[in-house]
């Protein structure tokens, strides 16, 4: 685990596979343990260089103000294109998870160039915040049970990966790994300081962004090849999201996963490895 400067920002990365092998960047939403080691190992070992890497304000990556962010959507998209710049290997294959898969549609987008493939999971077309009416929100009864618990004590290693493992209970995701992972961003986090950690345990740094202007609208104009991974089980971003994602971006491939909720499950790292594979 490292860290790479680009345009003025400091972003934490860990490397899996052959520094020579075709770049794989995968944005954290919002640290870089939102990707399973499973699947880096995997992709890794298909014949490609893993980078997987944490958002501003989370793990070893620039962090200032979780509570007001002064960076937008936009900053953190041509992050991910400065940063596969830096890292070299030409265009990138970019993948992004939950927010980060939001970040990833933008750079895309906005960066066309940086990027050979675009790999989305579980995330959805628009912002934080109401979706459009088209589009399967949050169920409500799962957002009520998760928001509804006390905040735990953040200088308390234990007790915050207690509040992850209830979380991913109520979600529908695995809670013993959540309580693994979130021992591990914990041990990274830089400091204790409540909103740093609350911003790299539940990203909610997220929803304080200027996300402006809207970007679905131009999804049909994503010319790489595009893979949409979404769990079936997925409360937070039901799976009509992905949906969605994949009827408007020319040729994308959905691939839905039967007993996923929103992390991609172990169980699932070599069906998502191969079809990630196959987009180059």
């Amino acid at each position: 685990m490292t860290t790479v400067n680009a345009r003025g920002i400091t972003s934490g990365i860990e490397s899996f596979g052959d520094d020579n092998a075709p770049l794989v960047l995968l944005a954290g939403g919002t640290t870089m343990l939102s990707w399973p080691d499973a699947l880096c190992e995997r992709l890794a070992a298909g014949g490609r260089h893993v980078v997987r890497y944490d958002l501003r304000d989370s793990g070893k990556s620039t962090t200032t103000d979780p509570q007001a962010p002064a960076y937008t959507l936009r900053d953190l998209a041509a992050d991910a294109a400065a940063l596969a710049d830096a890292l070299g290997r030409g265009p990138a294959h970019l993948a992004g998870i939950g927010v980060g898969g939001m970040v990833a549609q933008v750079a895309v987008l906005d960066h066309p160039s940086a990027f050979s493939a675009l790999t989305l999971v579980g995330t959805r077309p628009v912002a934080p915040g109401p979706p459009d009416d088209d589009l399967p929100d949050h169920d409500q009864v799962t957002m009520s049970r998760l928001f509804a618990r006390p905040m735990p004590d953040w200088a308390d290693r234990e007790a915050v990966a207690e509040f992850a493992a209830a979380g991913a209970e109520i979600l529908g995701d695995d809670p013993v790994a959540a309580r693994a992972i979130a021992a591990r961003v914990w041990d990274r986090t830089p400091g204790t300081a409540p909103p740093v950690q609350m911003a790299n345990q539940m990203g909610m740094v997220f929803s304080r962004l200027d996300c402006r202007p809207r970007w679905r609208e131009r999804l049909p104009e994503i010319e790489v090849p595009t893979l949409v991974v979404h769990g079936r089980r997925n409360r937070f971003f039901p799976v009509g999201n992905g949906e969605a994602i994949a009827r408007v971006i020319p040729g994308a491939r959905l691939l839905v996963l039967e007993e996923a909720a929103t992390a991609v499950p172990d169980a699932a790292a070599d069906e998502v490895t191969e079809a990630m594979l196959t987009l180059g």
